[in-house]
């Protein structure tokens, strides 16, 4: 990745809907170029997907939280994986080393909703415990800071 790419990851971080037009404009270079340049990042897994962001509360789920979960023994971890999408308040999860298996994001419309799905996750997707927390608020953090030190 060069500088030019730099710069329009960078844009495109910013606004993925920029045009190429845009793009061309800060990077000096033709709209056809890059367009080139980004098919050549799509292809090379740098540039994954152009995603909108979700305003949780505009959507009746304003209550987020962050659960760290334990499953009992014997559970497989792809079923739980799987399982997981059935699960319509969770909208991420990672599996973890350390003291738990999974953080699991979720989001809800308040604290009952939010005590069925510890409910379910325990009777029907092999829970054993559950530690969750509350978000407060997002900490804005750019990306854009990575771009510049990526190493391909």
């Amino acid at each position: 990745m060069d500088a030019i790419d730099r710069i329009l990851v960078k844009e495109l971080l910013r606004d993925a809907r920029v045009t190429y037009q845009e793009l061309g404009r800060a990077a000096r270079l033709s709209p056809n170029t890059v367009a080139d340049r980004v098919r050549r990042l799509r292809g090379s897994g740098v540039i994954s997907g152009y995603h909108a962001q979700l305003n949780l509360s505009a959507l009746g789920r304003g209550l987020e939280l962050m659960s760290d979960v334990r499953l009992r023994e014997g559970i497989d971890r792809g079923e739980f994986e799987r399982g997981l999408a059935a699960v319509e308040q969770v909208i991420a999860a990672a599996r973890l080393t350390g003291d738990y298996d999974y953080l699991l994001q979720v989001a809800c419309a308040d604290p009952e909703e939010f005590e069925q799905v510890v409910d379910r996750l325990k009777r029907e997707h092999g829970v054993r415990e559950v530690r969750s927390r509350l978000v407060l608020h997002r900490v804005p953090v750019a990306l854009e800071r990575l771009v510049d030190t990526a190493t391909v």
